[in-house]
């Protein structure tokens, strides 16, 4: 997909966020920006997700920007939006150094994880890195064929197990044959967990010992997948994952299917952890590196 079509895939993605922040801000701006109307937009902006914090910053801005018009007013948001988001835009990029780099992918039931593998593996592969993928949600039968067929369409061999199986094992496993092989990257699926599950979240962090045992540095990304339309959820979420492992950066997936996308500046503000890539549909290529830019014009509906 050019960049071109990415950028309208994503503002396509974001209609339903981009829609309902325009509709409520619509009348506000065409107003007088004084305190009340300053007033209404900090709740519209809260209304769509970005968090009391980051709406109070955006529209002190706002008032102190002397924006006269609804062109300007919208314009100074997506700007000053995109300034929050700046610090935490960082590409998953592979280090050459470690070979291979190894990243364990986490999250919640539902939020796209598996699939989310899938599309890393093609976009690594676009750029020229030989991938393995490891199937370690063993909880859940359907996942290692779900996988298998995303490692077709990737081009990625997957290393699988029977169901049930210990999914340290197999992650054990799965880092031997990508070392023996030399694979650039090493993508380790893991069961969908509840964060308040306690027994599969010490799983989780028994694959990561395991892995050090064959490579100390390893895993070396540990990425959470994220569904957007949990809203400020996301921000608990978060926080209980990193109290288990080191989450080293977020995946934001389903951002086409709700008008929660705001969500993705709270979490920029109030966590300051990197946000690899989002993803805004089903295809192999609708997840990409995260543009703060074309983001927050998505978001404001505004044109590149």
């Amino acid at each position: 997909m050019s960049e071109t079509g990415w950028l309208a895939k994503l503002r396509q993605g974001l209609g339903r966020s981009s829609a309902s922040l325009a509709e409520s801000l619509g009348g506000i701006l065409r107003r007088k920006l004084d305190a009340a109307a300053l007033g209404e937009i900090e709740d519209a902006l809260i209304a769509a997700d970005l968090g009391p914090r980051v709406a109070a910053k955006l529209v002190a801005a706002l008032a102190k920007s002397g924006a006269n018009d609804p062109d300007t007013a919208r314009a100074r948001l997506a700007d000053d939006i995109a300034v929050i988001l700046a610090p935490i835009a960082k590409p998953l990029a592979p280090d050459p150094a470690c070979k291979p780099h190894v990243i364990l992918v986490a999250g919640v039931n539902g939020s796209g994880k598996t699939t989310t593998i899938g599309k890393l593996a093609k976009m690594f592969r676009d750029q020229g890195c030989s991938v393995l993928l490891a199937a370690g949600d063993t909880f859940r039968a359907a996942a290692i064929e779900q996988l298998q067929i995303w490692g077709e369409r990737a081009g990625a061999p997957v290393v699988a197990g029977p169901s049930g199986g210990d999914a340290a094992a197999l992650a054990f496993s799965a880092l031997e044959r990508a070392r023996k092989e030399a694979a650039d990257v090493l993508l380790i699926d893991t069961a969908g967990r509840l964060h308040t599950k306690n027994d599969l979240m010490a799983e989780l962090q028994k694959i990561a010992r395991v892995l050090k045992k064959l490579d100390p540095g390893a895993p070396h990304d540990c990425l959470l997948v994220m569904d957007a339309g949990i809203g400020q959820n996301a921000l608990r979420q978060v926080a209980t994952f990193r109290e288990m492992i080191d989450v080293t950066g977020l995946v934001v997936t389903k951002l086409d299917g709700t008008a929660k996308g705001g969500v993705v500046v709270a979490l920029a503000e109030e966590l300051a952890i990197p946000i690899r890539a989002i993803g805004v549909g089903e295809g192999i290529e609708d997840l990409r590196p995260f543009d703060p830019r074309a983001f927050a014009h998505a978001l404001l509906d505004l044109p590149e």
